[in-house]
C-alpha cells in the first residue's frame, strides 16, 4: 500500500521590522482636529479632551486660591477672596446678630483685620462676635418684657459694628501703612485685641447684668437702679464681663498676636476703660446738652481709652 504526501505551498510572509528594539513602546498617533465639532460631534456637547483640559484648569484655580488664603503675608487680595468665602460659609450665623446693613460693614472691618494682622486677627473678631452675640440672646424674651434688650432682636446695625470696631481699625491702618516702623508694629497690635477686649466686657457684662443682675447700681452714687439703666452695674454682669475679656485676651495669646504680660494688661485696661464709660453713661449719656452722645459714640470712647490705655501700660510697665 503506498501513500502520496500532499505539499501546500503559502506565499511568503515578509518579515517584521523593528526600528531598535523588539522591546521598544509602540508608537500610537492621534488625529487633531482643528475644530471641535468635527467627526459629527453635537453642537451642544464637549469633546472629551475639552473635558478633561477643563478639570486641570478649574482645580488649579482653586489650588491657587488656597495658596494665596494661606499666604504667611497678607494682601489686600488674600483678604478679600478669604472673607468672601468665610462670609458666605457664617453666613446663618452672621444673620442672627447683624442686619443686612450691618453684614456690610463687618464684611469690611474682616477685609481690613485679616490684611492687617491676617488670620488671627480675624480670628478674634470672630471670636467676639460670637460671644457677643451669644450673651445678647441670653433670656431675650425676658429682656424683651422688661424693655431692656436691644432693637431687633439683638441684630445689629453698621452704627453699632463701626462703633465698637473704630479704635480696632485705626490700629490696624497704623499696622498697614507701618506707622512708626517695626518697633511700633507690635503696639498696633496690642491695641487692637485690647480695643476688642474691652468691647466684648462691655457687651457680655451689660447682656449678663440684665439677664441675672440681682441687684443694679450706679456707679457714680451706688444708688440702686433697674435694669438697663445707662451707668449702671451689677455684680452678676461685671463678673461676666472680666471672664470674657479673660478669654478673648488669652485667644489672642494663643494666636501669637500678645505675649502673656500683654493679656493681663489687655485684662485691665479693658475693666479701667468700662469703669470710665459707666461714669460717662451715668454722668452725661441722655442729659441735657449731650444728646449726641448715644450709644454707638459711648462705644467709640469706651474701646478707644481700652486701647491707649493698653499701649500706654505696655510702654510704661514692660518697657521699664
Amino acid at each position: 500500500m503506498s501513500s502520496n504526501l500532499l505539499y501546500i505551498k503559502f506565499p511568503p510572509v515578509p518579515p517584521l521590522q523593528f526600528s531598535r528594539s523588539r522591546h521598544e513602546t509602540p508608537k500610537f498617533i492621534f488625529i487633531k482636529f482643528r475644530y471641535p465639532n468635527i467627526n459629527n460631534f453635537n453642537k451642544g456637547r464637549m469633546p472629551l479632551l475639552h473635558r478633561a483640559s477643563a478639570v486641570p484648569s478649574f482645580g488649579g484655580a482653586v489650588s491657587e486660591a488656597m495658596n494665596l488664603m494661606q499666604s504667611a503675608q497678607p494682601t489686600w487680595q488674600s483678604a478679600l477672596l478669604s472673607n468672601i468665602v468665610i462670609f458666605i460659609l457664617g453666613s446663618p450665623i452672621l444673620v442672627t446678630g447683624l442686619s443686612l446693613s450691618g453684614i456690610a460693614a463687618a464684611f469690611l472691618l474682616g477685609t481690613l483685620t485679616w490684611r492687617a494682622f491676617g488670620s488671627s486677627g480675624f480670628l478674634l473678631v470672630a471670636t467676639y462676635f460670637v460671644i457677643g452675640t451669644a450673651a445678647t440672646k441670653v433670656k431675650m424674651a425676658q429682656k424683651e418684657a422688661q424693655g431692656v434688650a436691644e432693637k431687633k432682636k439683638g441684630r445689629r446695625g453698621p452704627g453699632s459694628v463701626i462703633g465698637s470696631s473704630a479704635a480696632g481699625c485705626v490700629c490696624a491702618f497704623l499696622s498697614i501703612y507701618g506707622a512708626g516702623g517695626q518697633a511700633f508694629s507690635r503696639l498696633w497690635q496690642l491695641g487692637f485685641v485690647a480695643s476688642f477686649c474691652t468691647k466684648l466686657s462691655d457687651t457680655v457684662s451689660s447682656e449678663i447684668g440684665k439677664a441675672y443682675g440681682k441687684t443694679t447700681y450706679l456707679v457714680t452714687t451706688f444708688k440702686v437702679v433697674p435694669r438697663g439703666t445707662e451707668g449702671a452695674v451689677s455684680v452678676e454682669g461685671t463678673f461676666a464681663g472680666i471672664l470674657a475679656s479673660i478669654l478673648l485676651a488669652w485667644v489672642g495669646c494663643l494666636m501669637g498676636q500678645i505675649n502673656a504680660a500683654e493679656a493681663v494688661i489687655c485684662v485691665i485696661a479693658s475693666q479701667i476703660a468700662n469703669l470710665g464709660e459707666s461714669i460717662i453713661g451715668a454722668a452725661l449719656q441722655e442729659k441735657e446738652g449731650f444728646k449726641w452722645l448715644n450709644n454707638d459714640a459711648v462705644n467709640i470712647i469706651n474701646i478707644s481709652m481700652g486701647s491707649i490705655l493698653a499701649v500706654l501700660m505696655q510702654q510704661i510697665v514692660l518697657q521699664n
